[in-house]
C-alpha cells in the first residue's frame, strides 16, 4: 500500500479555552488549556488512524515539545525518519479557542524549521507514495529553499499533495509557480482556492464545484483539486470531472484540526485504493466527527466512520 508522507511543520498546539478575545492590551481568562502535538502531526494521526503507513519526514527539537511530538507519533505507530535537531526544542503554537469553535493562532519558530533536502530524503519516497507539502513551509527560506529543490527530484509516479493554507496565496510569484509546477493534488478551504485565484488574477467563482474546477488549471498535468466549505462539505474534480460531495452538519465544540483530518482520512482512503470521490465522502465524516471532540489529535478511527456513516 503506498504510504503518506509529511514534510510539514510538527508544532506543540497550546490550546487554550477563551470567552472571547482580549482586547488589545487586555486580558481574559482561559477555562482550559493543553498541551497537544500538532501541524503536520494532526494529518499524520488522521491518516494512521484509517489504517495508512505514514511517515514524517519533517523536523523535531531536542526538548520537552519535541518528546510530545515524537510521543504522539510513536502512539500512533508513525515513523519519524529524519534525527533530532541537536540544539533546540520544536516550536509552539498558541490557539484561542472561542465558544463558536473559531480559533486564532500564534506561532514560535523551532526545530521544525530545520530541515535540508538531505533530511527530507530520509523519507524515500516510492512511486505511489503521497508526499505532503503545506504552504507555510514555503514562507520561510528554511524550508522553502530545501524542499523546492527536492521535490522535482521525486520519482514522476510519487504523488505531491498541497495544503496551500493562508499562506499559499501571499508567496511570491515565483514561488507559488514553482510548487505548482510539482503538484498533483491540491486540497485546501474555500477561501485558500479564492486567494490564490485572486492572485494569479481570476475572479474566484461563487460555487464550490465551480471554485473547484478553476483551481485545477493551476497545477500540473491532469491534477486532482479538492476544495472544503467546512459542514457544506467538499467538491473534487478528479479526471476532468469535478463531483460536490455534501458534508455531514454538526454542532462544533473545537475546529482546530479538521480541514487536517480532512486531509489525513483521504488521502489515508485513496493509499488504500478508494476512489477520490468515496474518500472524500469518508473525510467529511471523519471531519465531522472531529469538530464535536477537542483537541486535534482527536481525529477518528476508519471503524468510527463507518459507524457513523451507518447511522447517517
Amino acid at each position: 500500500m503506498s504510504r503518506v508522507i509529511h514534510t510539514g511543520q510538527a508544532l506543540v498546539d497550546v490550546v487554550v479555552e477563551v470567552p472571547d478575545l482580549p482586547v488589545r492590551g487586555q486580558n481574559v481568562m482561559a477555562s482550559s488549556a493543553t498541551d497537544y502535538a500538532g501541524g503536520s502531526v494532526t494529518v499524520l494521526v488522521a491518516a494512521a488512524r484509517f489504517g495508512a503507513d505514514c511517515v514524517h519526514a519533517g523536523a523535531h527539537g531536542i526538548g520537552p515539545h519535541g518528546d510530545l511530538v515524537r510521543a504522539a507519533l510513536a502512539a500512533e505507530g508513525i515513523a519519524a525518519s529524519a534525527p533530532p535537531v541537536a540544539d533546540l526544542d520544536t516550536g509552539i503554537c498558541v490557539v484561542m479557542v472561542e465558544p463558536s469553535a473559531e480559533r486564532t493562532f500564534v506561532t514560535t519558530l523551532g526545530a521544525e524549521r530545520r530541515i535540508s533536502v538531505d533530511s527530507l530524503a530520509t523519507s524515500e519516497p516510492r512511486p505511489g507514495d503521497l508526499v505532503c507539502v503545506t504552504g507555510f513551509s514555503l514562507a520561510l527560506a528554511s524550508t522553502r529553499d530545501p524542499l523546492l529543490a527536492w521535490l522535482p527530484t521525486l520519482h514522476p509516479d510519487v504523488v505531491v499533495v498541497l495544503d496551500p493554507g493562508a499562506a499559499f496565496a501571499g508567496l511570491p510569484e515565483d514561488v507559488r509557480a514553482a510548487m505548482l509546477e510539482v503538484t498533483d493534488v491540491w486540497s485546501s478551504n474555500a477561501e485558500e482556492a479564492e486567494d490564490v485565484l485572486r492572485a494569479v488574477g481570476e475572479e474566484p467563482p461563487t460555487h464550490l464545484a465551480d471554485l473547484t474546477t478553476a483551481v485545477a488549471p493551476l497545477l500540473r498535468g491532469d491534477a486532482v483539486a479538492i476544495v472544503r466549505d467546512g459542514p457544506a462539505g467538499c467538491a473534487v474534480r478528479v479526471g476532468g470531472t469535478t463531483t460536490y460531495v455534501a458534508g455531514f452538519p454538526q454542532t462544533p465544540v473545537d475546529t482546530n484540526g479538521a480541514g487536517d483530518t480532512h486531509t489525513g482520512a483521504l488521502l489515508a482512503e485513496v493509499a488504500a485504493g478508494t476512489p477520490w470521490v468515496e474518500g472524500c465522502r469518508r473525510a467529511n465524516a471523519a471531519a465531522a466527527i472531529k469538530v464535536t471532540r477537542r483537541g486535534p489529535e482527536s481525529a477518528p478511527t476508519a471503524a468510527e466512520v463507518d459507524d457513523f456513516l451507518a447511522r447517517t
